[in-house]
This record gives structure tokens, sequence and C-alpha cells, in this order.
């Protein structure tokens, strides 16, 4: 690549400087490539931008799982009553310190988004509603998708389920008068409040880069690059990894691998492509949902009904127990090993150790023959036995 405005000589010249894109960079620089990232983050409406490290380090995963510890450790503080610790009837959050704290991590990393943001604010005593227009986690198993939201409306959080903004107007106090439609009755409400956060997706940045003069394929409808397995667009020479290619998961660990592997390639070291199948990921709700290979939904499309046998169970972790907490959401289901959930305390923790099993082609029998560690939420799922075919009640019982 040659800058001619620059006169200066890249091997390799990345745009985007998120995660995805700094590995990719890095990867590349220490084999030695002379290399160059370009990023620019577009200022919102109120002229908010950031630094280096694309959504996930700036708006995404870190700043939301330190978010969603503030709020595990609000509950923790209230379960700590039950085992015997002495705290002052009102305890208050500060969200200045912590928003302060998140800031200065996040900047610290500069230089090296709906039911989660609902989660942790309800979990720091914030009066949080969701508005859904169709259904919750849409891409997820919807069996374990409704297990999270009845978690989260127990939990206080209040849903509108069915519903489609139409305006959103100042109020003189300065809070928010939303507007809405309910789309099964066509009628109208309103309510106020503080704060509007419109989790909606995000769209790719791809017509500012005029790659359709390039001739670079893009999907009509997304907007996403068109890739091949070794990321490579219709155009030589030209590649694409991370959220912006189409029919890759928008996750930071796969958009990091495959730009590490990508610059392996082309740097002539490698001739290894990543591997997308099984690929972990959780939602950190206040309940966590872990999950990794296909939903339930997506085996019986593959396999048909006869051909799917899922096991699953519904158990209670013992942290739950002296608390007095509601584990009726507390669940797990294996569809005969094609796809592993689970939703629970730290769920992705879990689900990171059983996705290598995943990956190496575990089967159903060698999940049962491995011997579960006590007493841990993890060891329900090698204890898994109760088919849903058997119409046997999964809930677990003793020790």
């Amino acid at each position: 690549f040659i800058c001619k405005k620059c006169k200066y000589d890249y091997d390799l010249v990345v745009i985007g400087g998120g995660s995805g894109g700094l590995a990719c960079s890095k990867e590349a620089a220490q084999l030695g490539q002379k290399v160059a990232v370009l990023d620019y983050v577009e200022p919102s409406a109120k002229g908010t931008k950031w630094g280096l490290g694309g959504t996930c380090v700036n708006v995404g995963c870190i700043p939301k799982k330190l978010m969603h510890q503030a709020a595990l450790l609000g509950t923790a503080v209230k379960d700590a009553k039950m085992y015997g610790w002495q705290l002052p009837e009102t305890v208050r959050h500060d969200w200045t310190t912590l928003a302060e704290a998140v800031q200065n991590h996040v900047r610290s990393l500069n230089w090296d988004v709906a039911l989660e943001c609902a989660g942790f604010l309800t979990g720091i005593g914030l009066d949080t509603t969701v508005m859904v227009r169709s259904v919750a986690l849409r891409g997820f198993d919807q069996q374990m998708a409704g297990l999270v939201t009845d978690y989260m409306e127990a939990y206080g959080t209040r849903f509108l389920w069915r519903s489609v903004p139409t305006k959103v107007e100042k109020l003189s106090s300065g809070g928010l008068q939303v507007t809405w439609t309910d789309v099964q009755t066509g009628s109208e409400h309103k309510d106020a409040y503080d704060s509007v956060l419109w989790a909606v997706g995000r769209a790719p940045e791809t017509k500012a880069l005029g790659l359709d003069q390039l001739g670079v394929q893009l999907n009509k409808d997304t907007g996403k690059i068109v890739v091949g397995a070794d990321e490579a667009t219709s155009v030589p020479n030209v590649y694409a990894f991370g959220d912006i290619s189409e029919g890759r998961p928008e996750l930071t660990p796969t958009a990091i691998r495959a730009g590490k592997l990508l610059a392996r390639r082309l740097a002539g070291q490698s001739g290894e492509l990543m591997n997308y199948d099984n690929v972990a990921t959780t939602v950190f709700t206040p309940l966590e949902y872990g999950c990794v290979g296909l939903s339930e939904e997506e085996v019986v499309r593959r396999q048909g009904e006869d051909g799917v046998e899922v096991y699953h169970a519904f158990y209670k972790p013992l942290e739950f127990t002296v608390a007095g907490r509601d584990a009726s959401q507390c669940y797990i289901k294996v569809s005969k090993i094609l796809g592993l959930h689970l939703i629970g305390p730290n769920a992705g923790e879990v689900i990171q150790g059983f996705s290598m099993g995943l990956q190496c082609g575990a089967t159903y029998t060698q999940l049962l023959q491995t011997v579960g560690i006590h007493p841990t939420c993890a060891e329900e799922v090698v204890k898994i036995h109760i088919t849903k075919r058997s119409g046997l009640d999964p809930t677990v019982t003793g020790c």
C-alpha cells in the first residue's frame, strides 16, 4: 500500500482502531511488517467521542461488565444481611463515583449495549423500563431469553412488550416524555423519564469509505462487507474482519483472533483460517446467560423435532439458599451436544470452560463421564440427564 499524500510505503494499512484492528496491526508489526492504523470516531449529538479501542473498550464490553459488577455488589449487600453481616438499613449508590472509576479504567486501556444496561441500572437502584418492539435477545435461544426477562421483571425491571416509540419530547422540568404505540392494540401511551437510551444496535460505516468505487461487494440490506473464509473481499488485497463482515459474530474475541490470523497469513507465516463455529458468548444480565453452539430452534431446524434430544435442569445455586433468593430461572439446557445454554451466577466463566469441549467434539456420554466440582453451579451441567421428551420434572433435588 502506498500513501501518495504522505509519501509513505506500508505493508499493511488497517482501517479501524477497535480490538480486532489493533490486534491485527500489532501482530503484523511483530512479524516485521510496516503498519499504519487509521481510526476516527464520529462525535455524538452531544459531542461524545473516545480514543483507540473501539466499541468494546470504550462503550461496550469493558464498561458494561464493570457496571454489571456494581449491580451484583448491590445484590450482594442485600444478601450479606442474611449471612449475618450487620449493615446500615439504607445503603446508597453514587453514580458519579462509579462513572469516574469506569472512565478512568477505559482511558487506561485506550493506550494499551440493551437488557444488560437495563439490568445494571436496576441493580444500582434506578427505576428502569425496557421497550421491546418484537422479541428479547433476538438470535439467541428464545426459551432462555424468556427466562432472562422473567428474572429481570422479578428483579424490578419493567418491560413494555410489542411497543414502538413514536416521539420523545423535552419537558420544562428537564425530563423526557416518551410516546409509544402498542403494536398489538394500536393504542398510544406516554410516560416521563429522566434519560432515554437507544439500544437499537449499530450500523456499519461503510458508505463513507467509498468502497463501492473500489468494487468491494456489500450486503445491500445490512451494509456489511461480504467476505470469504479467508476474510478476503471481492477486491484483491482488501480484507475485512470483525463486526463489519457479513455473517460474522459481533464479538470482540472473534475479531481479535481473526485479525491475528489474517496478519500471520499476509506475512506468509501461517495458512490457518479462523474457525467461527462454537464461539461462546454471555449476556451479562442480572442473572447471566451463557451459551455455546446452536440454539434449540436451530437444532430443530437442522435435524427436525424427532432428531433432537434436549436435556435440561432447573437448579438452585447454593449461594441463593441462605439469602432466600428466587432461583426459578436458573436453568441448563444441552442439545445433544450441539448447543449448551446456562442461566445462573457467573455463567460466562462456566461456559468458557465447556466451550473447549464442544470445539473438541465432546459427546453427551463424555459429558456424563466428567466428574463435577462440588458444590458449584457448573457441576449441574455434567449431572444433567432428564430429557424434555420424557416429560419428567427437571428440577434438581438433593445435595
